[in-house]
């Protein structure tokens, strides 16, 4: 392991005593960095003005496209300009596109501007599209031309005559003309630390997704502290395939990069024999991944001719981490693995664990608590520590909490105590040096591949389908993506055939939650209180008894 050289891992605790209780003191050794993403960019563009900060990672090197810090300020600037000519500081703008240099400058200058960003899917289809755009409250979109065969305009355009709110529309094909399009301003508002900065959406518990609200002090800490427990030194080289509108693509790897004076490789789409060029040729030292994203550079035909000497860190979460795929990872790489765990409404990482952790460290715990950060494992009842490795619910309690879910206050306060106790949903344990495990989830949210999916959201549409009288959504357990979703189905008569439920779903859903796999049943096991029994479904699938399942031929 390439520990050599590390600087010292914040939130050690070296000679802290053993816990008596599953709970974490915030470490308060060092101080947050009180200062907002705006100011970062500042402070890189005047201390490195000519080090390169951003790179286009196409597929064509002679694409690549690169941009030193001080012309990364000018352009932010200049972004800033133009949504102040559209914008009031505090105003949201919905970003929806996928990855490209573009999409990172105007999150930057939005920044400068104090207006907030919004990020969307750029796999949602117009019913999701329009809820984000209304329950966020946005005041325009930047979107792109058309994303896997599909229009965003034409989306955009029937989208937003439901949502009059939307006063402006920003189109990255027209980037230059927006660029051009401010007062010439070169004084920006004054952006405090505890200002709101992005809205990221994550599955809740009922509906649609909720919006975490976070704020600059959370998104420059949580990303700075982060890539700093990972050994991202300054100047290093970020591979960041994952979707900027996701807290470890566009909090994580996007500020993260930045915070550390470091340059971000933006790669448009995950595909790995370009990932794993990137990282040869862009001499990359640190990547994050998912579980899915991981696997495929490991099994690419291109990954044992690729130079990968490069690479200090890979950091990976999403969803468990198998035990194997540390392992070989280790073995294969031979650089530092970093598990993360955490979610949006933490501004993406909770726990992390330190390069210098134990091979069996890395492969079976989610490490320990950032710094500024108290964790509890919590009886779910009581609210108190339970006792050590005695799973409970992983609490948390700091600077990296969420604000709200934006305009949903009884979904905030479930989930934020009055004592500002952040409930994750998911069950843990602690052990006695407060190294966290995954025990499972409260709740019945899917990852697949690092993407939440809510069943609620794919059952509502499916029942509405005449050949179905009840249905269940869950996920299983998939050596590739995590999860796979499948649906299983009590039919209303004849059974409808896999494919017409397929396409059923992607008239109106993203791909990642059209079910892959669909089974059929009498009847379903149910509670006393006449709610369907998932767990049984589960142990079903695992065990047979539900038969062999449909698969939509493609």
């Amino acid at each position: 392991m390439s520990t050599e050289n590390a600087e010292p891992a914040v939130g050690t605790l070296p000679g802290r005593a053993p816990l008596t209780e599953s709970y974490w003191p915030a470490d308060t050794s060092i101080d947050l960095d009180r200062t907002t993403v705006g100011e970062l960019l500042r402070r890189a563009a005047d201390q490195v003005p000519d080090r390169i900060a951003l790179v286009d990672g196409t597929v064509d090197p002679a694409d690549r496209r690169r941009w030193t810090y001080a012309e990364l300020l000018e352009i932010a600037e200049q972004v800033a300009d133009a949504l102040l000519a559209r914008f009031e500081p505090g105003e949201r703008l919905a970003i929806w596109e996928i990855n490209r240099p573009e999409w990172v400058m105007l999150q930057l200058g939005a920044a400068l501007a104090g207006v907030v960003v919004v990020t969307v899917n750029p796999q949602y289809r117009i019913d999701e599209l329009r809820y984000v755009l209304e329950q966020a409250e946005v005041s325009g979109i930047a979107h792109g031309a058309e994303h896997r065969g599909v229009s965003m305009n034409d989306l955009v355009a029937h989208a937003l005559p439901a949502v009059p709110r939307v006063r402006h529309v920003i189109r990255f094909d027209d980037w230059e003309r927006f660029l051009a399009s401010g007062t010439g301003r070169r004084e920006f508002p004054d952006v405090s630390p505890d200002d709101d900065c992005m809205i990221i959406y994550t599955s809740g518990t009922t509906g649609f997704a909720k919006g975490a609200l976070l704020h600059h002090l959370g998104v420059v800490n949580a990303s700075s502290l982060s890539a700093q427990r990972a050994n991202f030194r300054d100047g290093d080289c970020w591979i960041n395939p994952i979707p900027l509108f996701h807290t470890g693509g566009g909090v994580l790897g996007s500020i993260g990069t930045l915070a550390r004076r470091g340059r971000q490789v933006v790669v448009p789409q995950f595909e790995p024999g370009l990932v794993l060029d990137l990282i040869e040729n862009e001499g990359g030292n640190l990547i994050v991944t998912v579980p899915t994203i991981l696997i495929a550079l490991l099994d690419h035909p291109d990954r044992p001719s690729r130079d990968l000497s490069s690479m200090r860190t890979i950091m990976c979460g999403g969803a468990k981490v198998p035990e194997d795929l540390v392992r070989r990872t280790n073995e294969i790489v031979g650089c530092d693995f970093s598990i993360l765990f955490g979610q949006a409404e933490m501004h993406g990482v909770l726990t992390q664990s330190l390069p210098t952790d134990s091979p069996q460290d890395q492969a079976t715990t989610l490490g320990i608590p950032l710094v500024h950060v108290e964790v509890k494992v919590a009886d779910p009842v009581t609210g108190e520590p339970v006792p050590i490795g005695q799973p409970g619910e992983i609490c948390a309690r700091g600077y990296q909490t969420m604000r709200e879910y934006f305009r949903m206050d009884e979904a905030t306060a479930a989930t934020i105590d009055r004592d500002g106790w952040l409930r994750s949903g998911d069950v843990g344990t602690m052990d006695e040096r407060g190294y966290l495990q995954i025990a499972g989830r409260i709740k019945d949210i899917i990852i697949r591949g690092g993407e939440n999916i809510h069943p609620l959201e794919i059952e509502e549409l499916l029942i509405h389908h005449p050949g179905i009288a009840e249905v269940a959504v869950i996920g299983i357990p998939d050596s590739h993506w995590g999860e796979q979703v499948a649906a299983v189905v009590r039919a209303n008569g004849a059974p409808p055939t896999a494919e017409e439920l397929h396409a059923y779903c992607r008239a109106s859903l993203a791909p990642f939650k059209t079910p892959k796999l669909w089974y059929f049943v009498d009847e379903f096991p149910m509670t006393p209180s006449g709610k369907i029994r998932k767990v049984e479904l589960r142990s079903g699938v695992a065990h047979g008894s539900l038969g062999d399942p449909l698969v939509a031929a493609r």
